[in-house]
């Protein structure tokens, strides 16, 4: 057995030895092999933010920084209107003009979001005079103003200025009337304004970009004049900087900018119609009433939820809005002027102007088209709308917080 075994070996080792060893070596004339492409490095994510494609996108498309105080005039965009109607600075050197009301006096008060003041230009026989009544204060973005008093909304407070207009060298000491509203950097500025009803409202944004929010955030809130009753009269807005109400119908009507970094092109800003007190209008789980988030969607339906009334663009950040009551701008009753602030994250920027949407008498929208241009030449800004105001001779009143300004919209021959 053992003599067996070893001549077993003796062939299996000769048989082993006799193999040709072809994988361990290449004939010297073969043709070299055509190089693997390098791997492609992976995007890098922002750190905390996974809903952002990648740093380098972030970076090309960072938010559009402001003048500290605005520009020069010589600086100011060059405005266009359509046919009749006239432009001119009304005020500049305003930084970070946002908000407008006006007063009983005529009194043009304005906001901040960026600096901490709250600024009335006061016209003296069309010589112009911007005074500072209050400073120090946090995010004062929100203004109202209803018989006599100066309603302002900071980040987490709501005060009242009385009887301001008599006294803007001497401002009074603000009376808060409201301080139940989340501190959050995101979306965490205020607007307000005074219904029909005679009630104070206010958005609460979302503190994201997307997510499931608290329940104190993403709507709409109403109270009373003095910061009692508060309710939440809206829900599922993400964020609306700005509001108003139809002359016809008494129902409230805003804006509403839709999340970012889903697709340049989606989803659209809205403008939203409330005609039931509690109305869901689908953040973060619906978007523009036909699609459902790619995260927060999952299980729910958009037919559960308030459509928009009509869609504003891709990113173009609509902001303030005002129907038009006044009588100088024929053709133009009751539609709705809409501050369309202009996109950041997207690559062909949009928006950067105002549009005016007209209305069906049942409430419903008829039609939109652009009617002032120049804020955006060339894929950059030269100036950013942001909120408008109807004067009561009936001219109108635009804001621009990238320049500075405030520009008069009149129709008819323009004044020398």
């Amino acid at each position: 057995m053992t003599i067996q075994l070893s001549i077993l070996r003796s062939v299996l080792l000769a048989s082993v030895l006799a193999t040709p060893m072809v994988f361990a070596q290449q004939p010297a004339d073969a043709p070299a092999s055509k190089p693997t492409p390098p791997l492609q490095p992976a995007p890098t994510l922002v750190p905390g933010r996974p809903d952002i494609p990648s740093a380098e996108i972030g970076k090309r498309l960072a938010n559009v920084a402001p003048p500290p105080m605005g520009v020069s005039e010589a600086e100011l965009p060059k405005l266009k209107v359509p046919k009749g109607f006239n432009v001119e600075v009304y005020a500049s050197g305003i930084g970070n003009a946002r908000t407008l009301r006006i007063g009983d006096k005529g009194t043009v008060f304005v906001s901040n979001r960026l600096l901490d003041k709250v600024y009335a230009v006061v016209d003296k026989g069309g010589k112009r005079e911007t005074k500072v009544i209050a400073s120090g204060m946090d995010r004062p973005n929100g203004l109202a103003f209803y018989k006599g008093s100066l309603y302002v909304a900071e980040g987490t407070k709501i005060s009242r200025f009385d009887n301001i207009e008599d006294n803007l060298d001497n401002p009074p000491k603000p009376v808060v009337i409201y301080t139940d509203l989340p501190n959050h950097a995101s979306h965490g500025w205020r607007y307000i304004g005074i219904g029909p009803d005679e009630k104070l409202y206010i958005n609460v944004g979302a503190p994201c970009n997307i997510c499931e929010p608290p329940a104190e955030n993403a709507q709409i809130r109403r109270m009373n004049l003095d910061g009692s009753g508060a309710e939440v009269y809206a829900r599922g807005v993400r964020n609306s900087v700005g509001f108003d109400w139809n002359p016809v119908t008494k129902e409230l009507y805003f804006t509403e900018h839709g999340r970012d970094w889903l697709s340049e092109d989606l989803p659209e800003d809205e403008l939203n119609r409330v005609t039931k007190v509690g109305q869901h209008f689908g953040f973060p789980y619906c978007h523009n009433g036909t699609f459902t988030d790619r995260e927060m969607g999952w299980g729910k339906s958009c037919s559960d939820y308030a459509g928009p009334a009509a869609l504003l663009g891709p990113h173009a950040a609509p902001l303030g809005m005002r129907f038009y009551t006044g009588n100088m701008f024929p053709g133009y009753k009751n539609a709705i002027f809409i501050a369309r602030h202009g996109s950041w994250n997207r690559t062909n920027k949009v928006g950067g102007d105002l549009i005016v949407v007209r209305m069906n008498p049942n409430g419903t929208v008829k039609s939109q088209e652009v009617f002032m241009t120049g804020f955006l030449v060339n894929n950059s800004y030269l100036g950013r709308p942001v909120d408008v105001a109807i004067m009561k001779d009936g001219s109108m009143l635009v804001s621009d917080d990238h320049a500075g300004a405030i520009y008069r919209v009149t129709y008819g021959t323009a004044k020398r």
